[in-house]
C-alpha cells in the first residue's frame, strides 16, 4: 500500500507483529540463552536493505529489527550467545499459497496512484516479486549448513534475487538500485506514462 493511504492502525499491527514480539520473545527466553550459550536467529529481509515500493510499512519494520538484531549482536557477545540475521528474500513458502487464496490488496478510491492502479496493485501484491522466488528445500538447506558451522555468519544473505541484489545494495551510491527495482515492481512500466495525470489534478 502507498505510504499516502496507508492505515496507521494497521501499520502500528504490523510492527507489534515484525517488532514488539522479537524483543518480548527474546526477553522471556534470555534466561534459558544465557545457560546454553545459545543461538538466536532473527528472521528480517531484504527488505531491510533494498526498497521496495509500496511496502513502506513492512521495510520500515524489518530495518528496524534487522537494527535490533545487530544491536542484541552486541550486547550479548560478552555472554556467549551468537545472534544471526537471517536476510530473506523471496521464497516459496506456505505464506505465498495462502495469499493466493486472499483478496487482492487494492488500492481505496481517490488514491494518488489510481492512475497507475493495475501496475501499483501489482506491485502492491507482489506479482513480480514472486516469479524469482527460490525453492523452499534449497533455501532450507542454505540456511542450515550456515547455521551449523562453527562459526556462523552475523548475515546470511539467501532467497531470489537476495544473493546480488542486497549485497551490492550495501555498497552502491544511495538510490543507485531504484531502476532496477522500479522494473522488478513493474513501477515503472505503470507510472511512468501515467504520473502526468496525477499531477494534473493538483
Amino acid at each position: 500500500m502507498p505510504f499516502s493511504d496507508l492505515s496507521i492502525p494497521k501499520a502500528k499491527e504490523l510492527f507489534d507483529l515484525n517488532v514488539w514480539s522479537y524483543l518480548a520473545v527474546t526477553q522471556a527466553f534470555l534466561p534459558l540463552l544465557l545457560k546454553s550459550k545459545g543461538m538466536i536467529v532473527n528472521q528480517t529481509s531484504g527488505a531491510s536493505v533494498v526498497t521496495v515500493p509500496f511496502q513502506s510499512a513492512y521495510n520500515a519494520s524489518k530495518a528496524a529489527i534487522a537494527m535490533f538484531s545487530d544491536t542484541q549482536r552486541l550486547e550479548l557477545q560478552p555472554f556467549g550467545i551468537t545472534v544471526v540475521d537471517l536476510k530473506t528474500g523471496v521464497t516459496k513458502s506456505n505464506v505465498m499459497n495462502t495469499q493466493k487464496d486472499k483478496p487482492r490488496s487494492l488500492l481505496p478510491k481517490g488514491s494518488l496512484y489510481e492512475p497507475a492502479k493495475e501496475a501499483v496493485e501489482s506491485s502492491m501484491n507482489g506479482e513480480k516479486l514472486a516469479e524469482g522466488a527460490m525453492e523452499t528445500q534449497e533455501y532450507g538447506d542454505l540456511v542450515v549448513r550456515n547455521l551449523l558451522k562453527k562459526k556462523p555468519p552475523p548475515l546470511i544473505w539467501t532467497g531470489g534475487l537476495n544473493a546480488w541484489l542486497i549485497r551490492i545494495a550495501m555498497f552502491l551510491p544511495f538510490g543507485m538500485l531504484d531502476g532496477t527495482i522500479k522494473k522488478m515492481t513493474g513501477l515503472q512500466r505503470g507510472l511512468a506514462n501515467k504520473i502526468i495525470l496525477v499531477l494534473g489534478r493538483y
